[in-house]
């Protein structure tokens, strides 16, 4: 690769990591071309980019990002894969799944996720476990609304019960 091609690649890679809120690590060396292959199709499934990089490429543009990610260049050993995502559990989710019916690849080897950095492949399940905006946005909802059913529920039913009385009454004078 030539060198204007590595510094293109390098300022690409730091555009990606500025604009993506969460990244994450992977080891996918070992697959076969059909597992990879798999695998690129359940990440663009899930709007996941994976993009397979030199460690010291990559290390370049970690360290040209507005990101403080020190902590992940620990992790920059071996094959490296990165898998951009706009959910902070995509990934980790994804990675579960594939594991479940492929091989114990892909690895997960750091993450940045929610302006935090978990480093080795025991963080997959906490990282799993992290609820998406949506979710959360989700869970406020519903929770805001259960009173409001409560309430309604109730002067429904008293209603109800208001009718009962009345009619009685109005029998019980007949």
């Amino acid at each position: 690769m030539k060198r204007e091609d590595k510094i293109k690649l390098v300022e690409s890679l730091t555009e990606k990591i500025n604009a993506t809120p969460h990244f994450y690590l992977a080891d996918i060396s070992d697959l076969n071309a059909q597992d990879t292959s798999d695998l690129r199709r359940a990440c663009y499934k899930s709007n996941i980019e994976l993009q397979v990089v030199k460690n010291t490429l990559l290390k370049k543009a970690l360290e040209q990002s507005e990101k403080n990610v020190e902590e992940i260049y620990q992790a920059l050993v071996n094959n490296t894969s990165i898998m951009f995502s706009e959910v902070g559990n995509g990934p980790a989710k994804l990675i579960k799944e594939f594991r479940k019916k492929k091989k114990e690849k892909p690895l997960l080897k750091a993450a940045y996720v929610e302006e935090s950095v978990y480093i080795g492949d025991e963080q997959l399940e906490v990282l799993a476990n992290i609820k998406s905006k949506d979710e959360l946005i989700g869970d406020i909802v519903a929770l805001l609304q259960s009173p409001v059913k409560n309430v309604v529920s109730a002067l429904q039913s008293g209603g109800q019960t208001l009718v009962g009385v009345l009619k009685t009454l109005s029998e019980k004078e007949s």
